[in-house]
């Protein structure tokens, strides 16, 4: 009896063996597919996380002003405000020019039709009447020679030459203070430049080492001061040419005008 039970207890030990070992390889083989989750997971959460942190940050985009602004500021209002001041200043003879011009532009043949059927109809004084009540340099050239007209032809051509003169002084009165200011915004902007590049040799001889970040600052102010300057310039330079413009066709008109009213007059003072 003895001997089966062992035989027995033998057997079990030996039919158990691989049933322990299996559990345990299958134990194992558990927490190595929990430990790879895990891993796999930890790898996961670490690579969102590395995608979240490269993933480029969205910036809001700023408005032109905006953009103007910091720039202003990063070109040192020092230099930057001489340079607005001059472009505020040249604008506002240039606008006030151009208005002014826009003004002086009327139509010449009418108002020569006008002269003309009024020295038929109601002499000189109602020929005066038009030209008083009508704005521009042509109607005052007109009035002068008009006043003048009992004196002869002769007076009524030197009238109009002389008040024709100052009348063309008048149109052309403030553009060389745009031209000068045409002329400053570029040097006021490269007095900036030259401002900036001696502030970055004074940093680069204070640290004694030659380094970008030391250097940047005094060359971007010399940078920004020379395009605003320029920039200046140019919008200036446009609105110049276009006043020169405007003021050689009212000349040529002016000129026109004068010889067909002459005509006009001549013919009224044979009769």
């Amino acid at each position: 009896m003895k001997k089966v039970l062992a035989l027995c207890f033998v057997a079990g030990i030996l039919f158990t063996q691989p049933v322990l070992a299996q559990d345990a390889t299958e134990a194992a083989a558990t927490e190595q597919v929990a430990a790879t989750d895990t891993n796999a997971a930890a790898a996961d959460t670490a690579a969102s996380a590395a995608v979240d942190e490269s993933a480029p940050v969205v910036e809001e985009e700023k408005s032109f002003t905006q953009v103007l602004k910091e720039k202003f500021i990063e070109g040192d209002p020092l230099w930057m405000a001489p340079v607005l001041l001059t472009l505020i200043l040249g604008l506002a003879i240039a606008i006030e020019r151009v208005l002014y011009l826009a003004m002086s532009n009327n139509n010449n043949e009418k108002l020569l039709k006008d002269v003309e059927d009024a020295l038929k109809s109601g002499g000189k004084s109602a020929a005066l009447d038009v030209c008083r009540n009508t704005r521009g340099p042509v109607a005052s050239i007109f009035y002068q020679g008009l006043e003048k007209m009992d004196e002869g032809i002769d007076m009524v051509d030197k009238a109009i030459v002389s008040l024709g003169s100052v009348e063309n002084g008048k149109l052309e009165r403030g553009v060389s203070w745009i031209s000068l200011f045409i002329a400053l915004a570029p040097m006021l902007g490269f007095m900036g430049t030259v401002i900036g590049m001696i502030q970055a040799f004074d940093a680069i001889e204070a640290a004694g080492d030659i380094s970008p970040s030391l250097v940047a600052g005094g060359i971007k102010v010399a940078l920004l001061t020379t395009v605003f300057g320029l920039i200046a310039a140019m919008i200036l330079q446009i609105f110049f040419n276009l006043i020169v413009a405007m003021i050689d066709n009212l000349v040529n008109k002016m000129e026109d005008a004068s010889i067909t009213f002459l005509d006009i007059v001549a013919a009224h003072l044979k009769k």
